[in-house]
């Protein structure tokens, strides 16, 4: 199919945006302008915005997951709402909605790339894959980690998926395993997908010797892009928080709700991670180790050296999700209001409670 063709099927699909939305994300709703849904997979909840009309803002049909950066048109709707792994199956069900002709023997398009043609084990194209393969976290083993770690406030976390039978190689001289896994979309600033971080879960659920974790000697794993980027749950505005873990940074946005926060997977990641434009205060979510001191003082001094306060919130345990398993909700609440700048404390705490 050539890409012009591509073009067309994708503007058809917008002149009819409202119709393709009530299609194929039927759990979403109509909200003024933009049809709001959870994700692009047509998960219940308000994250993902698509455009119905076109507008100085953009053209219809047009979409924004504000919890996973992610973006695209309703060619990528149709494709990871029906979980199409080629374009031909897309451009089917594309004409099928349309009631235009079907073409049984298109060939991909060059911009997007067969699924079942190889790439480099832990590359980009990796970890894009392994993202697309899994599903929401909702209801599934890793909703379940995470809630027995204390973590109950799971809004934006669109950048998490589960999948149930994720390969664990201990080493090169090893046979491949499977474990069920939470998967992490690691992004840039632009949203786009550039590594993927493996948590491998303990399919005999929660204990306090694992947490949760398989039993294995690395459960934890990142491939892919990752220098300068990172997990991230909201949309960084003019204040973010940044830390190492997934389960520490969700931790503190448990009590922090309202604040976009990025998990950048290593003390060294956190010390790099690039700011966004409009940012203008920086909380350092400070893991209590030599690692994370180190990382702590690096990124003060990047981020005062372009203008950004940098303020750092450190735990009374090894880190924040110690303190909420151990020390409570309303503790870690309390010790989070005193080190925040008094205007977040209005803005993040007290209007989200």
């Amino acid at each position: 199919m050539a890409r012009d063709d591509v073009s067309e099927l994708a503007r058809r699909l917008a002149r009819d945006a409202e119709a393709v939305c009530r299609h194929y994300l039927s759990n979403g709703r109509r909200q003024g302008r933009y049809w709001m849904v959870g994700d692009v997979r047509n998960t219940p909840g308000r994250s993902m915005f698509v455009r119905l009309e076109e507008s100085i803002k953009g053209p219809a049909g047009k979409w924004t997951d504000a919890a996973s950066a992610e973006h695209g048109d309703l060619l990528d709707v149709i494709r990871e709402s029906c979980g199409f792994t080629n374009f031909r199956d897309v451009a089917n069900e594309a004409r099928r909605f349309l009631s235009l002709p079907r073409s049984e023997q298109e060939p991909e398009p060059n911009h997007r790339r067969s699924r079942n043609s190889p790439v480099p084990l832990g590359s980009p194209e990796a970890a894009r894959r392994l993202f697309g393969m899994s599903r929401s976290i909702t209801g599934t083993l890793a909703e379940t980690y995470l809630r027995n770690r204390g973590i109950t406030a799971l809004h934006e976390t669109g950048c998490l998926r589960f999948h149930p039978r994720c390969y664990y190689r201990p080493d090169d001289h090893s046979p491949t395993e499977t474990w069920p896994a939470m998967i992490a979309a690691v992004t840039d600033l632009n949203g786009h997908l550039t590594g993927a971080h493996r948590t491998w879960l303990d399919p005999g659920g929660f204990s306090e010797t694992t947490l949760g974790k398989a039993l294995i000697d690395t459960p934890k794993r990142a491939m892919g892009d990752l220098l300068g980027h990172a997990v991230r749950f909201g949309v960084a505005g003019d204040v973010m928080a940044a830390g190492e873990g997934i389960e520490t940074m969700l931790s503190l946005r448990s009590v922090l709700p309202a604040m976009p926060m990025v998990a950048a997977l290593s003390a060294a990641h956190l010390s790099a991670i690039l700011f966004p434009d409009t940012l203008r205060r920086l909380y350092i979510a400070r893991d209590d180790d030599p690692a994370g001191s180190g990382a702590m003082a690096t990124l003060i001094d990047r981020a005062q050296e372009v203008g950004i306060e940098a303020i750092v919130i450190s735990p009374r345990l090894g880190d924040f999700n110690e303190d909420l398993r151990l020390l409570g909700f309303e503790a870690l609440r309390a010790a989070s209001r005193v080190q925040i700048a008094a205007q977040d404390v209005a803005r993040f705490i007290e209007l989200a409670a």
